[in-house]
């Protein structure tokens, strides 16, 4: 398992394709904005592409380009810094290092501090698109994690200036959508545009991370900013522990998402004490588990709710999600016999793939963003832990007993 997350963690270029590619070609784009604008008259030009995408281009990609992403630079520091703490191998500490340089040098320009968004550019919806240098509230978190996580494993305060830099561009640039006396719901970006659930818990978790930096007359403040973002996403909860991406318009709930609130409702409480938290996650988890495990195959699906039809039937970056937030939880168990199910399902080798279409087929074969990284995160994480560090694919497929897919083409 080392060895898997350092071939793909150590290099210097992280260039990659991603499942995105197709939309954002020019074309694709344009297909996209169709599709939100004028969803009736663009789902067929919409669902042409995808099939194109999925049955014809998956493996020669023509017209595609890699690309580096903030998120695979943060996320493979991550992975090597939780490899040093469990060896000491200064390689990994200097590996890790450059990467933190990448984010420093590619950092989105014109606010208030570092910041960084996708790399490309997002049609969300009919009159919202983000472009390439628009800076993310749910992206820049994970440099942020990378820069504390470096300053704290090796006691270096060199990137102190940064982590109060990243401060000023949440306190300063992302702007408060709702606020009354007890909750407050931040924006996507830097400026007004809509409520996401993940997005309100990730600027919470960002101040938590600030919280330990701060001088002694704001500690107050964010810790209340803390608790008021913690209590919309837990007004927004449903009785049945889901959460909807989005309390407003037509939204769907799906697996990744989820995890990520729970995820981050869990890590910021570690750090500033969140009322009732405990009860939130264990309401999460259990949905979770009852709506999107499918046991036969032991893999969680895309979506309990969803709002549009799509191809995908297994997606590395759930069950990714999933694999984080068990072992947050110290639910090894699931985390071990889903590690196992992952490595079955997903990996060949050394190719991991994000995706298993609606024939079986394995899809996206070493995309990094979506979701090679966010699987090696978890991963690295089991190694720091202890487990299963001399696990090998082939022994990890043995402790699944679920049915194994028809892998189509891949």
């Amino acid at each position: 398992m080392k060895a898997l997350i350092e071939h793909f963690c150590s290099k210097d270029d992280l260039s990659t394709f991603d499942p995105y590619d197709i939309w954002n070609t020019p074309l694709g784009f344009r297909v996209k904005q169709l599709y939100n604008c004028r969803p009736r008259l663009g789902l067929f030009a919409a669902s042409a592409f995808a099939l194109f995408d999925d049955l014809v281009n998956n493996r020669p990609r023509w017209f595609y380009r890699q690309n580096e992403y903030p998120i695979v630079r943060a996320l493979a520091a991550l992975c090597l810094l939780n490899l040093y703490r469990s060896n000491h191998d200064r390689r990994l500490l200097e590996s890790a290092d450059r990467h933190l340089q990448w984010l420093l040098a590619n950092s989105c320009p014109g606010y208030s501090g570092y910041c960084w968004g996708l790399g490309f550019p997002n049609a969300v919806s009919s009159d919202l698109t983000y472009d390439r240098c628009t800076p993310y509230s749910t992206m820049t978190p994970y440099a942020l994690e990378a820069f504390v996580s470096f300053s704290e494993t090796t006691q270096d305060a060199r990137y102190r200036p940064v982590i109060e830099s990243i401060f000023r561009f949440f306190d300063n640039d992302i702007q408060v959508m709702e606020e009354d006396e007890e909750a407050l719901a931040t924006s996507y970006v830097p400026f007004r545009d809509r409520i996401v659930i993940n997005a309100v818990s990730y600027t919470m978790y960002a101040y938590s991370l600030f919280a330990p930096y701060a001088p002694a007359e704001q500690k107050g403040r964010i810790e209340t900013r803390i608790r008021k973002l913690y209590a919309y996403v837990r007004r927004n909860q449903q009785p049945d522990g889901s959460w909807f991406y989005s309390p407003h318009g037509r939204s769907f709930i799906d697996c990744f998402h989820s995890c990520i609130v729970l995820k981050n409702v869990i890590k910021s409480d570690r750090i500033v004490k969140l009322e009732g938290s405990s009860t939130v996650v264990a309401a999460g988890y259990d949905y979770l588990r009852q709506s999107f495990l499918d046991q036969r195959h032991f893999l969680f699906k895309r979506f309990s709710v969803t709002n549009k039809p799509g191809l995908i039937r297994f997606d590395l970056y759930d069950n990714s999600e999933v694999l984080n937030l068990a072992l947050l939880l110290g639910d090894w168990r699931l985390a071990e016999s889903l590690l196992a199910s992952v490595l079955k399902h997903f990996c060949s080798g050394l190719d991991i793939y994000s995706q298993i279409d609606f024939m079986g087929g394995r899809r996206n074969k070493n995309t990094l963003r979506w979701a090679v990284m966010p699987f090696l995160y978890a991963a690295s994480q089991m190694v720091q832990g202890g487990r299963p560090t001399n696990m090998t694919m082939n022994q990890s497929c043995q402790q699944v007993n679920s049915v194994a897919l028809p892998v189509g083409r891949s």
